[in-house]
Formats: C-alpha cells, sequence, structure tokens
C-alpha cells in the first residue's frame, strides 16, 4: 500500500467518526480551519510574488509569460496553416 492511499484510507475513516464531526460543527473550530487555510493561501501568494520578482531580476521567464509565449506561437502556428492552405489554393486553381 502506497502512503497516498494509506492517508486517503485514515482520512476517511477519520471523516466518518462521530468525534470528528461533532468537533467540526464547532463554530470556533470552523473558523481556526478557515484562517489555517487563508494563511496558507496567503503565504502561497507572497512566495509566488518573490519569486517573480526575483525571476525578473535575474531576467528569467516565469510561468504566466511561458504561457503566453505558448499560446501567441500556437496562435500563429494556425494562422500560418491557414495562408498556407490559401496559397495552396490560389495555386492550384491557377494551374
Amino acid at each position: 500500500m502506497d502512503l497516498k492511499r494509506f492517508f486517503k484510507d485514515q482520512g476517511s475513516k477519520v471523516i466518518q467518526d462521530p468525534r470528528f464531526m461533532k468537533l467540526m460543527q464547532d463554530e470556533r473550530v470552523m473558523k481556526t480551519v478557515m484562517k489555517g487555510f487563508q494563511l496558507k493561501q496567503h503565504a502561497q501568494e507572497q512566495f509566488d510574488a518573490r519569486v517573480e520578482t526575483v525571476a525578473k531580476q535575474l531576467n528569467l521567464a516565469t510561468k504566466a509569460e511561458l504561457r503566453d509565449l505558448k499560446r501567441a506561437l500556437s496562435k500563429m502556428e494556425q494562422e500560418l496553416k491557414k495562408e498556407r492552405a490559401k496559397n495552396k489554393d490560389a495555386d492550384g486553381s491557377k494551374a
């Protein structure tokens, strides 16, 4: 049994436990859990911003820039295919 499956099985057991259900119904616990998720998200956003700043300072491409470049390249390739098809049809009709 791999680690991921083990944790998944154990998590399912915990979630089905009535004590856990009762604990999750407590408003204080839910507020704390939500704050934990918000804190994690905030930390991730700060980390991503710092990584982007360092990448710009080192003149490196970021994931967002690579995604935009791939999108633009794909669009140009499609336009090139259309133009080639037009030229081929135009050459075929002349002959």
